[in-house]
């Protein structure tokens, strides 16, 4: 049993922010609410995501587990307005989710989760550098790096964060002392990331004041962000490049 009803943008959000690494996805459903653990196909990028049972205006769930294409959901999150209210209701016995929104009522087809590539373990990451930045300010950083390389290195030298970004001829640098950002744990930290993976990871953070970035010497980074207004929580691990001698 699964029912729900969910403002339409606080929902539209929590997808989008799932899509820009996967397509597919399985959503494990309990009476506490709804979490999913996902990697990209060339085990580059991970995504885990949490949206507790209290972002939703009605919620009532047993525990199960339900096979999603995020591309049809987006397609019909897209014609909702702002102020419109999402409410689901699982068929059972039929595989399909019945969704009302907008005096609208859809039937959507679910995937048979075993299709779906099974969750990823999460490795046990020990980050030496910590740092809390405004949304707006790291994908201000990334779209600038974009224009000058495919790839960009991100670090913590003594009390400093910085992106910087080096191409055939030009390079973009953005250094952020203690005093310009939210919080700042020192350690040694220098790694290289695809802008790629990047670039579609911080959309969904201009609308969120705080970001916290975990990093290493040639380790993955953690990207981790509240959503739906403290509601849930989203983590990206995005793996280094790492260049050759």
């Amino acid at each position: 049993m699964f029912k729900a009803a969910i403002n339409a943008e606080l929902l539209k959000d929590a997808i989008a922010s799932l899509a820009v690494i996967v397509d597919e996805v399985r959503f494990r459903i309990k009476p506490e609410g709804i979490s999913v653990k996902a990697v990209d196909p060339a085990n580059v990028a991970m995504v885990i995501f949490e949206l507790g049972s209290s972002a939703f205006d009605e919620y009532s769930a047993d525990e199960l587990e339900i096979g999603i294409d995020l591309n049809k959901i987006t397609d019909l999150l897209g014609i909702t307005d702002k102020g419109d209210t999402v409410r689901m209701e699982l068929e059972e016995g039929n595989n399909k989710l019945l969704i009302d929104v907008g005096g609208l009522s859809y039937t959507l087809s679910l995937l048979d989760p075993s299709t779906i590539r099974a969750e990823p373990r999460i490795p046990q990451l020990e980050l030496p550098a910590k740092v809390v930045m405004n949304g707006t300010d790291l994908r201000r950083a990334v779209k600038a790096a974009e224009k000058i390389s495919d790839h960009m290195l991100m670090g913590v030298s003594g009390d400093t964060f910085y992106m910087e970004a080096k191409g055939d001829t030009d390079k973009v640098r953005l250094e952020m002392g203690r005093d310009q950002l939210i919080d700042l744990k020192t350690g040694e930290a220098s790694s290289l990331f695809s802008l790629d993976y990047l670039t579609d990871i911080v959309k969904p953070t201009n609308k969120v004041n705080e970001v916290s970035l975990s990093l290493g010497r040639d380790f993955p980074v953690i990207i981790e962000f509240e959503i739906a207004n403290g509601a849930g929580r989203i983590s990206y691990l995005l793996a280094p490049r790492i260049e050759s001698d």
